[in-house]
């Protein structure tokens, strides 16, 4: 049966991975400013925004998601990540905590690489080449991925008159092949972040760059679940009770009076990020990670004029994400498992061939009859 998507988070020791972690997720991943916090491998449910189908179909009002939620067509669909301790120079000979952790997020379809851009984590000073061996020699292949990467960089010369720089590129087309990966720019609200950032983008592709700052993140989280601010997670906008009062709101929308030192760090974090990159960034890491990956969210329902699953008028209750090139049989095997199916119909009640390839907006609603 086809697995879940995973998506890894990579970086050096103190980059902020543990706290991008949690600001994705609301999990207690430890968190310090020192090599290791993370002792163990750690899974947590993060949520991937998309377009919900019900506002394709103008049922929002009665889209309530079995797993995740949805809020007028703005849907979090659950996803797995993985976070493992930060890795050190020299991690594939088993210095840090060496091949394990290497090994764990061989496992992953993409990475979220987060990178400290205050510029004060840098742990070692390594050439180019010890640095993406010793992060990246511990994941396996196939000899598919291998021969793939090779073809996209066109090498023809024998292995024992490769030089170092022919080894960077078969080891960067390694990477680019096997962990399609995003690169998470955090701590973006540091003085020496700009700087930074510059060079970074002169030797990435911008489209595998995110800005972001998940203390923010975090921190805008916490202030919301305790009642002082209304935000929405990857927004740019955050409200106080004084902002919905002005709005014509007498209640404030019930939030809780802020003191002045608390007013100031919330004033000074819309100037300094989310009013100047236009929010934390951090649920854009996951998109963007998605969209390389070339996720496609597909809707399976029980009933596919009334898109219901069961008793009720609730639509929409689940939502799977499934590769791109998957076929209409290999979402039919992720959702039934082995269960045989007579027949699959899409919207309106038009039958659906299992060869058929699903798309956003093409063979994305599904309804799967049992039989033989």
């Amino acid at each position: 049966m086809p697995r879940d998507p995973l998506i890894g988070l990579v970086g050096k020791p103190s980059s902020g991975k543990s706290t991008t972690l949690n600001s994705l997720t609301d999990a207690s991943s430890k968190v310090g400013n020192f090599p290791f916090t993370t002792i163990d491998p750690q899974r947590a449910i993060g949520y991937l925004q998309i377009e919900c189908a019900c506002q394709r179909f103008n049922v929002a009002d009665r889209c309530k998601p079995n797993y995740g939620s949805c809020d007028n067509g703005r849907r979090s669909v659950p996803i797995e990540l993985l976070d493992v301790a930060g890795l050190v120079p020299g991690a594939h000979q088993g210095r840090g905590l060496g091949n394990k952790f290497l090994d764990d997020l061989r496992h992953a379809d993409a990475l979220i690489h987060v990178v400290d851009v205050s510029g004060t984590t840098d742990a070692e000073e390594s050439t180019a080449v010890e640095t993406l061996q010793g992060q990246f020699s511990g994941y396996g292949s196939t000899s598919t991925t291998v021969a793939r990467c090779l073809d996209r960089i066109g090498l023809k010369e024998p292995l024992e008159d490769w030089s170092d720089d022919t080894i960077e590129r078969v080891v960067q087309a390694f990477i680019d092949e096997k962990f399609p990966t995003v690169f998470a720019l955090n701590k973006i609200d540091h003085p020496d972040a700009d700087k930074n950032i510059s060079k970074i983008a002169k030797m990435q592709d911008p489209k595998s760059i995110v800005l972001c700052s998940a203390i923010s993140e975090v921190f805008l989280r916490r202030l919301a679940k305790q009642g002082y601010i209304k935000y929405t997670e990857g927004s740019e906008f955050v409200d106080t009770r004084e902002d919905l009062i002005e709005m014509g709101d007498p209640d404030g929308g019930g939030l809780k009076e802020m003191d002045e030192k608390l007013k100031n760090r919330v004033e000074n974090l819309k100037d300094m990020v989310l009013y100047r990159f236009g929010s934390t960034g951090v649920v854009q890491c996951l998109s963007r990670a998605a969209e390389l990956l070339g996720l496609v969210p597909v809707f399976p329902v029980r009933n596919v004029h009334t898109f219901s699953s069961g008793a009720g008028n609730a639509v929409f209750r689940d939502c799977v994400l499934v590769k791109k090139g998957s076929t209409v049989a290999d979402v039919a095997h992720k959702v039934m498992g082995d269960v045989p199916i007579s027949y699959i119909e899409g919207v309106g009640g038009t039958r659906v061939s299992e060869d058929e390839i699903v798309e956003v907006g093409k063979h994305d609603v599904l309804s799967f009859k049992p039989g033989r």
